[in-house]
């Protein structure tokens, strides 16, 4: 009788016997170094004895103790063959599976015409989306890798770049069609929309200093709140009024005439950027650096 129920506690002691250290097989198997330790201990109970020498010379070194070296060459193997034989089950068909995760209104309005063009050009790699406007555990493997707008100062993942942001004023061409040209003083007779979701640190400009820049009359600021900036987009489509928002969030509605980019000679750069994030166990996944890179390229070829 095989005992494969034990393949964990197997896949642990291979890792941590190879890279001689807890923390790094951790990184390759994507636990915590802590798992990784339960793991080979486990094994170490089971068999009755020790299988690594533990001595700290400044870190914590790991050895083979002499016993377990011929039974490490039997499992490394036999980790090989079950991985090539899972590789025949699915043969040609075979799928990777990728998890993204972003907000809501980044994959409505941003993100989902890009998955498409690389689901176009990548047929054998799956997305799969956790959409959430909380900040997934990207670090310990809640998703590979994920979208964020922000200071970029998250620790624990891998970052890379993708753009800056800034504000816009928008609103519905039935809302300024009928008017000559749009100017500050046009502006302060609109209901605005106002965006209240959280942008903290963002030097996100509020409807008093946007009137200031533009040298609008200064008018009651009133309108309609909304905190969601999804609906904050809806309501700008619609025609109820002028919105400020994140210009990465509506360019698409801009260039398909859907929105009216207004008073565009005036700039609100955020301290906010978007960036692609992963862990480092991800990154080491030959499917994953297939999309970190071409998504880069993508976003780089748009904004050229």
């Amino acid at each position: 009788m095989r005992t494969l129920n034990r393949l964990k506690w197997l896949q642990a002691f291979e890792a941590t016997a190879r890279h001689g250290s807890f923390t790094r097989a951790a990184e390759e198997l994507g636990v915590t170094p802590a798992a990784v330790g339960q793991l080979v201990r486990a094994l170490e109970e089971w068999v009755g004895h020790p299988l690594l020498h533990r001595t700290r010379t400044g870190a914590e070194r790991l050895t083979l103790v002499s016993e377990s070296e011929e039974a490490l060459e039997d499992i490394s193997k036999g980790l090989d063959y079950l991985d090539s034989g899972l590789g025949k089950l699915r043969g040609r068909r075979a799928r990777s599976v990728i998890v993204l995760t972003a907000s809501q209104v980044l994959v409505m309005n941003w993100l989902m015409e890009r998955l498409n063009r690389f689901s176009e050009a990548h047929e054998n790699i799956d997305i799969r989306l956790n959409v959430t406007d909380k900040l997934m555990d990207v670090e310990h493997g809640e998703a590979d890798l994920g979208i964020r707008c922000g200071p970029g100062d998250w620790s624990g993942v891998s970052k890379t770049w993708l753009m800056d942001e800034e504000a816009v004023l928008v609103c519905s061409p039935r809302l300024s069609g009928s008017h000559g040209p749009i100017t500050p003083a046009w502006l302060a007779e609109q209901k605005l929309i106002s965006d209240d979701t959280p942008h903290p640190g963002a030097n996100f400009p509020s409807w008093k200093e946007v009137f200031s820049a533009t040298g609008a009359p200064q008018a009651k600021l009133s309108g309609l709140h909304i905190n969601s900036t999804s609906a904050v987009i809806l309501a700008a489509l619609s025609g109820r009024g002028v919105a400020l928002v994140r210009r990465a969030l509506v360019q698409h509605h801009i260039d398909t005439d859907q929105l009216v980019h207004l008073l565009p000679d005036h700039k609100w750069p955020l301290t906010w950027s978007y960036y692609l994030v992963m862990s480092q166990h991800a990154r080491l996944r030959p499917d994953v650096k297939v999309f970190h890179d071409w998504l880069i390229n993508d976003v780089l070829a748009e904004n050229n």
